[in-house]
């Protein structure tokens, strides 16, 4: 896409916004930290469904269930899959367990770290290292449906001891948390490719998304902290409590998605595993745990964008090292 085309004015602050999590999350952090012991912010949490629906659904406008059976990449979805359903579930059920034991509510926010695999920045970061993006879409798309039909369960098993999961009430919320979005999303885009074209939904539309899922993103974030300002300021231990176990996640998260990824797979193909393991989809996890679970649960949702996006942006910069050079394709120009 040439510079020009290029979207403009308030979409192209939007399109740029995604770009800068490492900033604005703890900004809204703090920002709800200040408002929520200044301020009663009870009243706003009737807006949490609704407006985590409204985070998501711009997430959903350009995903497509036809890719779930387009292409190969059959083996390093398999891997991904595995991962993410069976080992990093348990590490984070283990970790939720080691650390959280006596905090219900941080229990549950821990588990559902570990609960919801990929998101579009699962595509953006492989396309960023050079990864199979390809088999990047392909693990999203799989990984979304298969996590919203499979959590009240996994939430039932892991967590039904520590916090009580009435797994019809979380199945209504991922219903109303996806689904509902997910219908929507698909709806808009046969209507905007149909009177816009294809090539302008694509130059126009699909770069402001990740922005506005963004102002999404810092909202709930805003929210999940400020109605527990108090409690967080009367227990400011709690933040480093968080930060432990969630710093552990990643590590071994990246650690054994890139020894699976050398180890069994073509590079591309690696890249594509560690990035659709390591990048939860925290945007529906913590939508589900504050309207299902409570503020509190979210708040380690909200420390592990955190955790994630400074650790997706350093591991591009070594992928390098870590799987040796792209290979140099003659002719191609420089990557989108």
């Amino acid at each position: 896409m040439s510079q020009s085309a290029s979207p403009t004015g308030l979409a192209g602050a939007l399109a740029r916004l995604s770009k800068h999590l490492v900033v604005l999350i703890p900004a809204a952090m703090a920002i709800g930290l200040v408002t929520g012991i200044a301020t009663d912010l009870t009243r706003l949490s009737a807006l949490v469904l609704p407006m985590t629906m409204l985070m998501v659904f711009p997430m959903l406008v350009n995903f497509q269930l036809g890719d779930i059976v387009a292409g190969k990449d059959s083996k390093a979805v398999g891997l991904a899959m595995g991962l993410d359903f069976l080992v990093l579930p348990l590490l984070a059920w283990g970790l939720a367990h080691l650390f959280f034991g006596e905090e219900p509510a941080l229990f549950i926010g821990m588990v559902l770290a570990g609960l919801f695999p990929t998101s579009g920045m699962t595509i953006s970061w492989t396309g960023f290292a050079k990864g199979n993006v390809a088999a990047a879409v392909k693990m999203t798309v799989i990984g979304l449906v298969a996590a919203s039909l499979l959590a009240p369960l996994y939430l039932k098993v892991l967590a039904g001891a520590v916090v009580p999961v009435d797994i019809i009430e979380v199945l209504k919320t991922v219903l109303l948390v996806v689904g509902v979005p997910m219908v929507a999303g698909q709806i808009t885009r046969l209507v905007l490719v149909r009177t816009m074209g294809a090539d302008a939904f694509k130059s126009r539309v699909v770069p402001v998304l990740p922005g506005i899922s963004t102002l999404g993103v810092l909202a709930i974030v805003f929210l999940a902290i400020g109605l527990k300002a108090k409690m967080i300021v009367g227990r400011p231990e709690l933040l480093f409590v968080i930060a432990v176990p969630l710093l552990l996640f990643y590590a071994a998260n990246f650690a054994l998605s890139t020894v699976v990824g050398r180890a069994l797979l073509p590079r591309a193909d690696a890249i594509a595993l560690v990035y659709g393991t390591v990048m939860r989809n925290l945007s529906i996890a913590l939508g589900i745990a504050i309207a299902s679970f409570g503020p509190e649960a979210a708040l380690v949702l909200a420390g592990a964008y955190i955790v994630q996006v400074q650790a997706a942006a350093w591991y591009v910069k070594l992928t390098g090292r870590v799987f040796g050079p792209a290979p140099v394709v003659e002719g191609a120009g420089a990557a989108a």
